[in-house]
């Protein structure tokens, strides 16, 4: 876990504190597959800007994932520059002013970084964007051996129907 501690900035309203940090990214599990981070800890720029009402946290860094492709099972590698913001209110009267990351004036810098690169993934993570997937009759990689069967067999439970359909 990265964290920052808001103590150590001293900031009126208007100033802007600049770091880089480095920030440890934990594997992320989607749709039952695990993607893990390379590298593991990454350079991240940081930046808190005292406002009058509150702090705004500004996070920018490039993240990159490896894990299988959702259609084939290959390796994929998916690379994202993230950049995220953060406001919590000096007095948060609600949650919405209030940012799930700050906790006893320490930012979990690790958590948010996280999040965010989750938050930026593609809807279906793929060796590449004309990824054929898996036969659906045979489970052989259709990017290494493309082909077709010959005979569809229909399913059994639709048999009703089909019969209904051949009276009518």
């Amino acid at each position: 876990m990265t964290s920052f501690s808001l103590r150590q900035v001293r900031l009126r309203s208007g100033e802007q504190y600049r770091d880089e940090q480095e920030v440890a990214l934990e594997p992320l599990e989607l749709g039952g597959q695990r993607y893990i981070p390379v590298p593991e800890k990454v350079r991240a720029d940081f930046t808190i800007s005292r406002a009058s009402t509150g702090s705004v946290f500004d996070l920018r860094f490039r993240g990159r994932l490896h894990g299988p492709c959702q259609r084939c099972l290959a390796d994929a590698v998916v690379e994202k520059g993230i950049s995220a913001r953060e406001y919590q209110a000096t007095s948060p009267d609600s949650e919405e002013m209030r940012s799930p990351y700050v906790e006893d004036d320490r930012l979990d810098l690790g958590a948010w970084a996280r999040d965010a690169l989750a938050l930026a993934l593609p809807a279906q993570i793929l060796c590449r964007p004309e990824c054929a997937g898996l036969c659906p009759v045979c489970g052989r990689d259709l990017n290494v051996e493309p082909h077709e069967h010959d005979e569809q067999q229909a399913d059994p439970r639709w048999d009703a129907l089909a019969e209904l359909r051949d009276r009518l």
